[in-house]
C-alpha cells in the first residue's frame, strides 16, 4: 500500500548536510513503497542515541519495545518526528510524516548494511589516514632508536683497528713480545666480529622497518589515491611509487651515513686527544665538506625536481599505452605513442644527467678533500713525530680515525639525491593521507529507499572553461525509472557519473534520499547503488569475483541472485567453467557483449536502491537486448530507481520518464509517452521544456 509522505524543509536554517552549494529549500513529496506483514504494528519513535539525557527529542529510529496499542488505535495518525540540528544543538520539528511502518525490502541482504532501524543514526568513525601515517612514522622512529644503539656499538668498535695499529707500532715492535701480539690480536678479532654482528643487526632492523612501513601505509595510500582520483587524472596512484622510494631509502647506505654522522664528534675528540693540530685539520676538512654538501644541495635540487616531473608524465603515458594496447596495435600507432613517451623520458633523462653531473662533481671534490686531509695529517703527524711530540703509531691511528670521522659526510653528499627524492616522496604521501576526504566522520544512515534529487548541476572540467552540464535539475521517486537521451557530447555520460559520485560537480548537488552524495558514508553509499559505465572494465579474477565486486564476504546466494536479476545466469552456465571462469585484465576470454552483461550483474549485486546504466546495450546482440529488458523489469519489480543513458529506442518502452539533454542543458523532461509525442510532433507535446532546443532525435547509434 502506498502512502504519500510529505517532507517540508524548515526555512531560515541550513543544515550541514545540505551540501556545499547551499541548495534552495523546497517542499518535497516522497512516495514510499511499504510492505506491512499481517499482524505487524506501526513503529513509534525512540530516543535519539546521541541525546544527552532521557528528555532528549525523538529520532526516526524504531523502538522494539514501544507501546503497540497506540499504533493499532489509529495507524494513519500523522507521526511528527524531531531531528536534532547538528550545528546549533537545538531540536526542531522538520518532518511531518504520514507513515505506516515502511520497511526495507526483505531481500536487501547485500545492500547498505543500514537496513534495520537499530543501525540508524550510528556514527561512523573516520578512516583517519593521518593516524595511520603517524603510527607508521612512530614505528619507524621506534625502530631507528634500536638502530642507533647498534650504530653506537658499531662506531665504538671501529676504534679497535686504529688502537690495534697503535699498540703494534708502539708496543709490540719495540718490546718484541709474542705474547702481547697474540693477546692484542685475540681481543681485536673479537671486537671486529662484534662490530660486524652489530652492523648486520642494524641492517636487518632497517630492512624490517621498511617492510613494516609499507604494510602500515600501503592500503591507506591506495585508498586515499583512489578517492583523490575523482578530481584528477589518476596521478595520485603514483604515490605508491613514493612509498617504494621511502622503502629504498630506509635500507640504503645514505641513511646509514646519516646515522653514523652523530658519532663523528667522538672520533674528532679522540684525534684532539692525540694532538690539537691534527684535530684542527679534521675540523677544517669537515667544514669544507659541509660547505660542498650545501652547495651540492642548492645546485642539484632544481634539475632533480624537473627530472621527476617529466618522469611522472612519462609514467602516465606508459600507463595509457598499457590500457590501450589493442588500439595502438590495430591502428599502427606504436611509433607515435613511443614518440610521446620518449619526449618526456628524454627530458627527464636530460635533467637527471645534468643533476647527476653536478652531484658527481661535488662527490669527487669531497673525496679529494678527504684524501688530501689524510695526506695532510700523515705529513704533519710525521713532522710532529720528528719533533718528538707524537709516535709513529699515533700518526697512523689518527689518520684512520680521521677517515672514519669524515666518511659519513662524504656518504651523505653522494646519496644526497636519494635523500631529496625520499623527502619529496614523504611530503606527497603526507599530503595525500592528511587531505583525504575519507578522514571526515560520517553518519550511518538507514538503507536508502531510492529517492533521487538533482539540483542545479553545473560541471566545468578542471583547467578548462567549457561548460559540460549547466543547470540540470530533476527528481525521481523510489522505484521509478528515467531514460536520458540526446546527441553525442550532450553530457549524458557525465551526468551518469555524477549520479553515482564518480565525478564531483562544480556546483549544485545530487541527493539520495535527501542527503547529498558527498555526505554519505562512502562504503554504505557504494553498497546501495549499481553502476554500469559506458567503458566496461572487469578485474582480473573469476566471473564470480567480478559479480561480487571482488568482495570476499559475498555469499553464493547473493552472486546467484545478482546473475538472475541481470538475466545472465544462462550465459554464464554455458561457459566451460561457469562462474569460476577466469577473466584477464582485458576481459578475455569474454566478448564485448559478455563483458557488458557481467558488468550488469555486478551492478545488480547487493540489491541496490539506485541503478545507473550508461549505454547498457551498446555491445549486445538480440538475445542480450532481451536479457537487458528482463533485467529492467526485475529492477522495477524490486523497487529500484533506475537511470538509463541510451540512444536506442528499444529501452524507452521500459522507463517511466525521459530526459532530453542538449548542449549540457535539459531540453525536455516528462512522462515517456508525452516526451515521445512531443519529439515526434516537432516539440509541441506536453513534456516540460528545459532548454532552448531539443537536441536531436533518438537513433540507434552509440554515445
Amino acid at each position: 500500500m502506498n502512502k504519500a509522505t510529505r517532507i517540508t524543509r524548515p526555512t531560515g536554517d541550513a543544515s550541514t548536510h545540505e551540501g556545499p552549494q547551499g541548495c534552495a529549500e523546497e517542499v518535497l513529496t516522497l512516495r514510499a513503497q511499504q510492505k506491512v506483514a499481517q499482524g505487524e504494528t506501526a513503529r513509534s519513535d525512540t530516543p535519539n542515541s546521541d541525546a544527552p539525557n532521557s528528555d532528549a527529542p525523538k529520532s526516526d529510529a524504531p523502538r522494539s519495545d514501544a507501546p503497540k496499542s497506540e499504533a493499532r488505535a489509529n495507524p494513519d495518525t500523522p507521526i511528527v518526528t524531531k531531528t536534532p540540528d547538528v550545528e546549533g544543538g537545538e531540536n526542531r520539528t522538520n518532518r511531518e510524516v504520514t507513515d505506516k511502518g515502511a520497511q526495507p525490502p526483505a531481500n536487501g541482504g547485500g545492500g547498505g548494511g543500514g537496513s534495520g532501524g537499530g543501525r540508524f543514526h550510528r556514527r561512523m568513525g573516520p578512516v583517519d589516514f593521518s593516524a595511520d601515517l603517524k603510527s607508521g612514522i612512530a614505528a619507524v622512529r621506534s625502530n631507528l632508536s634500536v638502530v642507533m644503539l647498534f650504530s653506537c656499538a658499531t662506531n665504538l668498535l671501529i676504534l679497535a683497528i686504529p688502537v690495534y695499529l697503535f699498540q703494534i707500532a708502539d708496543r709490540v715492535l719495540t718490546s718484541r713480545s709474542i705474547d702481547t701480539l697474540i693477546m692484542l690480536t685475540v681481543v681485536i678479532v673479537g671486537a671486529v666480529l662484534l662490530q660486524a654482528f652489530f652492523d648486520a643487526m642494524r641492517r636487518f632492523v632497517l630492512m624490517r622497518t621498511a617492510v613494516e612501513l609499507a604494510t602500515r601505509l600501503g592500503s591507506s595510500i591506495l585508498s586515499a589515491a583512489a578517492r583523490a582520483a575523482l578530481s584528477s587524472n589518476g596521478r595520485e596512484y603514483q604515490t605508491l611509487g613514493d612509498l617504494q622510494q621511502l622503502r629504498g631509502f630506509l635500507v640504503s647506505g645514505t641513511l646509514l651515513s646519516f646515522l653514523d654522522a652523530p658519532f663523528a664528534p667522538i672520533f674528532i675528540a679522540v684525534i684532539f686527544l692525540i694532538h690539537f693540530h691534527l684535530g684542527m685539520i679534521v675540523i677544517s676538512t669537515a667544514l669544507v665538506l659541509l660547505g660542498i654538501a650545501l652547495i651540492n644541495q642548492r645546485i642539484t635540487s632544481g634539475p632533480f625536481a624537473q627530472a621527476n616531473r617529466h618522469q611522472s608524465m612519462a609514467n602516465l603515458h606508459l600507463d595509457s599505452m598499457s590500457r590501450n594496447s589493442q588500439i595502438i596495435n590495430a591502428l599502427a600507432m606504436i611509433p607515435e605513442t613511443v614518440s610521446i613517451w620518449g619526449r618526456d623520458t628524454a627530458a627527464s633523462l636530460t635533467a637527471q644527467v645534468r643533476a647527476q653531473d653536478l652531484n658527481i662533481t661535488a662527490a669527487a671534490f669531497s673525496r679529494g678533500v678527504r684524501l688530501l686531509a689524510q695526506v695532510g695529517m700523515l705529513g704533519w703527524g710525521a713532522f710532529l713525530a720528528l719533533q718528538g711530540q707524537l709516535t709513529g703509531g699515533m700518526v697512523i691511528a689518527a689518520s684512520i680515525i680521521a677517515g672514519r670521522a669524515l666518511a659519513p659526510i662524504e656518504g651523505a653528499i653522494e646519496g644526497w639525491n636519494q635523500f631529496l627524492l625520499s623527502r619529496a616522496a614523504y611530503g606527497r604521501i603526507a599530503d595525500l593521507l592528511k587531505s583525504s576526504p575519507l578522514n571526515r566522520e560520517r553518519l550511518r544512515l538507514p538503507q536508502p529507499e531510492g529517492r533521487l534529487d538533482v539540483e542545479r548541476l553545473l560541471y566545468v572540467p578542471h583547467g578548462t572553461k567549457s561548460v559540460v552540464l549547466n543547470g540540470i535539475s530533476f527528481s525521481l521517486s523510489p522505484g521509478s525509472s528515467l531514460a536520458v537521451i540526446g546527441n553525442s557530447g550532450a553530457g549524458k555520460t557525465t551526468l551518469g557519473k555524477m549520479l553515482v559520485g564518480a565525478i564531483l560537480p562544480t556546483s549544485g548537488c545530487v541527493r539520495l534520499d535527501l542527503m547529498d552524495l558527498r555526505n554519505w558514508d562512502q562504503r554504505q553509499f557504494g553498497e546501495n547503488i549499481g553502476y554500469l559505465p559506458q567503458d566496461v572494465q572487469l578485474f582480473p579474477g573469476t566471473i564470480k569475483d567480478n559479480i561480487a565486486r571482488m568482495r570476499s564476504d559475498a555469499t553464493d546466494d547473493q552472486i546467484y541472485r545478482a546473475a538472475q536479476l541481470a538475466d545472465v545466469h544462462n550465459m554464464v552456465a554455458n561457459l566451460p567453467h561457469g562462474y569460476e571462469t577466469v577473466v584477464a585484465a582485458d576481459g578475455s576470454p569474454l566478448s564485448g557483449g559478455q563483458k557488458q552483461r557481467i558488468a550488469l550483474a555486478r551492478a545488480f549485486f547487493g540489491d541496490p536502491r539506485l541503478l545507473v546504466l550508461d549505454e547498457p546495450n551498446s555491445n549486445l546482440d538480440v538475445s542480450g537486448d532481451h536479457a537487458l529488458e528482463q533485467a529492467l523489469q526485475h529492477a522495477k519489480q524490486q523497487g529500484m530507481t533506475v537511470v538509463v543513458v541510451t540512444q536506442k529506442p528499444s529501452l524507452l518502452a521500459h522507463v517511466d520518464k525521459i530526459l532530453l539533454l542538449a548542449n549540457g542543458s535539459v531540453a525536455m523532461i516528462g512522462a515517456r509517452d508525452e516526451v515521445l509525442k512531443s519529439l515526434s510532433g516537432g516539440g509541441n507535446g506536453q513534456g516540460q521544456q528545459g532548454g532552448k532546443g531539443h537536441g536531436g532525435n533518438i537513433t540507434d547509434g552509440s554515445n
